[in-house]
Parts: C-alpha cells; sequence; structure tokens
C-alpha cells in the first residue's frame, strides 16, 4: 500500500470490528467525500462526527489510536 491509496485503506479498515476501526473508517468516508456514510460510521464508532479539517482529524486518529 502506499501513501494515498484511500481504496486500499478503506478495503483493509472495512474488514475490522470495533470502535476504532470504525473511527477510522469514518474518517475515510470523510476524505471520499461522502458525508451521509461518514455520519454513519461516526456513529458506530460513538463519536460525533469531526468538524475540524482532515489533515487534524487524521493527526487525532493517529495519536488515539497508532
Amino acid at each position: 500500500m502506499t501513501k494515498g491509496d484511500w481504496k486500499t485503506a478503506h478495503d483493509l479498515i472495512d474488514q475490522l470490528d470495533g470502535v476504532e476501526a470504525a473511527h477510522v473508517h469514518a474518517y475515510l468516508h470523510r476524505k471520499e467525500g461522502d458525508p451521509w456514510n461518514a455520519r454513519y460510521w461516526y456513529n458506530r464508532a460513538r463519536q460525533a462526527v469531526y468538524a475540524g479539517s482532515l489533515d487534524a482529524e487524521w493527526n487525532e486518529l493517529f495519536r488515539l489510536y497508532f
């Protein structure tokens, strides 16, 4: 997988369970420009829809889970 390969990232995260995976899944849908699906995954992750930039959200996700 190369940096920026969002399809592969989405395919990988789609196979995982848990709130952490759902949170990353939400981010990926937001990154893809699919806010409806992102809201669904934020709900599954028990998180509010992120209101900041995509870069800020990625940094937050990395800090929380990686």
